[in-house]
């Protein structure tokens, strides 16, 4: 019987063994995979979260279109003024679409537009291709001063100013250098370039110089050009005929520049002072 005891015992020590070597295996494979899981993902990093269905958003472009549409529907004139600013500007030649992608002006879907560009004395058409069209065509100074020297009686500015971007620049440029005379007026519209012959010297005395000073001048430049006409010589400038086109187009008339400290009243002595220039030859010498 004590035997007996003893093995019943004994197979109990075994069973709870078994059991208690099973839990350690288990414990052991549990602790396995959190390790393996933990290396594959920080520990501080959150838990992906989940896809959630993007919501539904006007068009980021709308601004745009809206711009687009403006155009479109401005006047005629407003949007042949936006093709006349990017072609003067560029100085390139443009297709439709061209014109179209730089300014939103669509050429080929709107005859009025069309027809207007076509037609206008500051475009260049060519069949395909838009460009701009100054009065000369003209590339640089030295073409400038070859188109100068070929109007002795001088050539207004106002014909030339938009040959190329830099023109009045190379005008400036010309008139340091003695090349020419830029005589200016109250209107900037009637500023004349004449040629100036380096070759030519004249020599003019004292007296002569202060009696030309001395002269007074109309205050208006109709009288004036009557006073040239007078006199045998062909006034550079049309005052009438501007006047009367400014008034057909509905120009407002230029003010005419005040000067604080010398105001000209029907008191003032207008005379040739001003202009000392023209007695003067480039490089400093007095004629």
């Amino acid at each position: 019987m004590a035997l007996n005891e003893r093995l019943s015992k004994f197979k109990q020590q075994q069973e709870r063994c078994q059991t208690t070597l099973s839990s350690i295996a288990a414990t052991q494979a549990s602790t396995s995979k959190l390790q393996i899981s933990s290396r594959s993902r920080p520990v501080n990093a959150p838990l992906a979260p989940a896809k959630q269905t993007p919501a539904i958003k006007f068009s980021n472009d709308t601004e745009r279109l809206q711009h687009i549409n403006s155009i479109r529907k401005s006047p005629v004139g407003a949007q042949i003024k936006l093709v006349i600013e990017l072609l003067y500007k560029t100085r390139q030649a443009y297709t439709a679409e061209q014109i179209n992608d730089a300014t939103y002006v669509a050429i080929n879907s709107n005859k009025a537009v069309f027809d207007s560009l076509r037609n206008n004395l500051k475009v260049q058409f060519d069949g395909k291709r838009f460009s701009y069209k100054s009065k000369h065509d003209l590339n640089g100074k030295d073409q400038l001063l070859y188109l100068i020297r070929k109007y002795p009686e001088g050539l207004p500015v106002v014909e030339v100013k938009d040959a190329y971007p830099t023109v009045l620049e190379d005008l400036q440029a010309l008139k340091a250098s003695g090349d020419i005379w830029w005589l200016s007026s109250m209107d900037s519209q009637e500023d004349i370039a004449y040629p100036n012959d380096p070759k030519s010297k004249i020599k003019v005395d004292a007296d002569l110089k202060q009696l030309y000073r001395e002269i007074e001048l109309p205050r208006d430049m109709i009288d004036i050009e009557k006073e040239l006409l007078k006199n045998g010589h062909k006034p550079a400038t049309d005052t009438t005929k501007r006047r009367a086109a400014a008034q057909i187009n509905g120009q407002p008339k230029k003010p005419k520049a005040k000067k604080k400290q010398k105001q000209i009243t029907k008191r003032t002595k207008l005379t040739n002072a001003h202009m000392p220039e023209l007695f003067d030859l480039p490089g400093g010498r007095n004629t």
